[in-house]
């Protein structure tokens, strides 16, 4: 069974009069343990997507399974139950809260989510998770007293800190230098090593090239969905 099922996916707004059909009857299927890498331009319907796979919207039709479990007609709440308990989320603007300690801000999802967990355990997992991003010593800093990539790093342990089986990046690179990019992709490959299923979305080929598998966009549809090469994937990391 996949762990995401999208069959005949239908997405239209209202622009005034006219209706806009962000996506056209997509069917997209990914497995556990899978790492791909939505890509198009602007308005291609890669972030319309990325909205319905975090279960952030729900499609105008068509079905989305998620580990098996029908989502596409939840309410809102019972979505917002499977975010904080099924996806993790990473963006490209990091939204971590400014007043708050990198370690503050990675417990956050574990004070909201239905774990009986004690102060002192939120803590002792967040710790955990901010040493495998690697980023000891800065768990007191708060996200001013950060660069970008570290803030990124603090995001992505934020995303983990539930253990959710589906990791989703929006433009994770997008505010990030060549080389911290690259970085925090490692991260990402690192992570889908260890079993992570990862889906990032991106316009930049370099950083789809991690990825193990490219699912174009282009007006609403799937343009491409293939793997991608060992060759392809060197070129992307070579510094």
């Amino acid at each position: 069974m996949p762990l995401v099922d999208m069959q005949k996916i239908v997405k239209i707004y209202a622009s005034g009069d006219v209706e806009v059909r962000a996506l056209d009857a997509i069917d997209l299927t990914v497995h556990a343990g899978e790492f791909v890498a939505v890509i198009g331009p602007s308005g291609s319907g890669k972030s319309t997507l990325m909205n319905i796979l975090g279960c952030l919207d729900r499609p105008t039709s068509g079905t989305y399974r998620l580990d098996g479990v029908d989502v596409s007609e939840m309410s809102a709440n019972q979505r917002a139950e499977i975010r904080n308990s099924r996806l993790g989320f990473v963006y490209q603007n990091f939204n971590l809260l400014s007043r708050t300690t990198a370690l503050e801000n990675v417990e956050l999802p574990l004070i909201y989510g239905q774990a009986p967990l004690s102060s002192r355990q939120r803590r002792e997992l967040a710790r955990e998770i901010i040493h495998r991003v690697g980023l000891d010593g800065r768990e007191k800093h708060t996200p001013a007293q950060l660069s970008g990539g570290q803030q990124q790093r603090v995001a992505i342990a934020r995303a983990l800190i539930t253990d959710p089986p589906v990791i989703l990046a929006d433009e994770p690179t997008g505010n990030l230098d060549t080389r911290t990019s690259r970085e925090v992709m490692e991260i990402f490959e690192r992570l889908n090593d260890e079993g992570k299923t990862v889906i990032i979305i991106t316009h930049e080929h370099d950083i789809a090239a991690y990825a193990k598998r490219v699912v174009a966009f282009r007006d609403g549809k799937i343009v491409q969905d293939a793997p991608i090469t060992e060759r392809r994937r060197a070129q992307a990391v070579q510094p």
